[in-house]
């Protein structure tokens, strides 16, 4: 029997809360997203976050733990070999990703990969290199502008990115191309995690600014995750934000597209005043893309605090048979060198207004526990070859 009719599980995407013990070899020493936000910052407000336990997870400056905190907690350990955000969900819904996705960091795309782009396209391409965003706009967006080529970069991520005007370029241009992109890079020697669409406004320098009508083209996951075990049993799996891309739409019955994290959190409000039986799995990903890899721990502190406000609103609208899970995919220390993510353990929050008590619990070694938990509230069997260790029975 079901102890939960809802469950929202809440993705803070790059929320890390301190190095696991392989972060050395990911390069990463002494990280910790969210302890050095609250370090680098005058003032830092997150009294729901706060309530819930996750000061009393983690030390932080300035926000002091709470003598009984209204969720249980814990850190998670990712045990697949990277720290992307495609491994960190997949995990978390079950997969283990043995073999980590490609990446063109340092020197870009092959000769090879660019030649056959262009001439399936139809259009030259520019970039190639690795570039934050909106630097690669004050580039070369006149450029494409005035020539109609192709913007196409990289990143720390397994990512190929195509930027393009909405107005000089068009959408559906700027789709095909993806399109095209996602079926060359299907070749193992090229085999990126995610093709994404940046398509963007603006006619000169300064006024450049990218929209919500980013789309991702991800690779299928490697195997049924717990999200499909959930639709195959007749349960409603809701995504938000950029989850249904993550996933490929596989084990989505309904998607919501989001304009922003404060949008996300603002429609996974409406959603707790719906009666639906199932999942919302919710990704907030402004975290990371506006202020983790601009590495701007300011920005990244003001953006927890409007999440903080929203959780409030969502705290109140819970009901006594819905559990909340706050979560996150990996780290973005951005006090840390480069622009990468960072290999950190994340935040597992779980609360329910019928909950009689709260507490520490035992960290598990991999972010699996989150579908498993998710799997075992509504009785479902996880998919074969998925891994993960149910949190369900201590939540009381």
């Amino acid at each position: 029997m079901e102890k939960y009719k809802r469950v929202f599980v809440v993705v803070m995407d790059s929320l890390g809360v301190g190095e696991m013990e392989d972060s050395p070899k990911f390069g990463d020493t002494k990280v910790h997203t969210l302890l050095h936000i609250s370090e680098s910052v005058d003032t830092f407000e997150i009294p729901n976050l706060r309530r819930l336990g996750m000061a009393n997870l983690c030390a932080l400056k300035q926000v002091e733990p709470v003598e009984n905190p209204l969720a249980y907690y814990t850190k998670l350990n990712e045990k697949s070999q990277s720290k992307d955000t495609m491994t960190g969900h997949w995990e978390m819904m079950g997969l283990e990703v043995t073999k980590p996705f490609q990446t063109f960091t340092e020197h870009g795309f092959p000769p090879e990969l660019i030649e056959e782009l262009e001439k399936r396209t139809g259009r030259k391409v520019i970039g190639n290199k690795s570039a934050s965003g909106t630097e690669i706009l004050e580039e070369l967006a006149e450029e494409e502008i005035a020539t109609g080529h192709m913007i196409v970069y990289t990143s720390a991520d397994s990512v190929l990115q195509i930027c393009g005007n909405e107005e000089t370029f068009d959408l559906q241009e700027l789709y095909r191309c993806c399109e095209i992109a996602r079926e060359i890079t299907m070749k193992d020697e090229w085999k990126v995690g995610r093709v994404i669409a940046r398509p963007y406004v603006g006619k000169k320098r300064g006024e450049f600014k990218r929209t919500s009508n980013r789309h991702d083209y991800a690779l299928k996951p490697c195997g049924k995750t717990a999200l499909d075990a959930l639709k195959e049993a007749g349960l409603a799996v809701i995504s938000v934000g950029k989850i249904k891309d993550i996933f490929d739409g596989e084990g989505i019955t309904r998607a919501l597209k989001s304009k922003s994290s404060v949008h996300g959190m603002e429609q996974t409000i409406e959603l707790a005043k719906e009666d639906f039986h199932g999942l919302c799995f919710v990704n907030l990903v402004d975290f990371d893309a506006l202020w983790g890899h601009r590495r701007d721990p300011k920005g990244y502190a003001e953006e927890i605090e409007k999440f903080d406000k929203n959780l409030g609103v969502l705290l109140e609208l819970l009901r006594e048979d819905d559990l909340l899970i706050i979560t996150a995919d990996h780290g973005n220390d951005p006090t840390y060198t480069g622009t990468d993510h960072t290999r950190e353990k994340v935040p597992f929050l779980a609360y329910s207004p019928s909950m009689k008590n709260s507490g520490k619990l035992e960290e598990s070694d991999t972010f699996a526990a989150v579908g498993a938990t998710v799997l075992a509230n509504f009785g479902v069997s996880a998919p074969q070859n998925t891994i993960g260790v149910s949190y369900l029975e201590q939540l009381v």
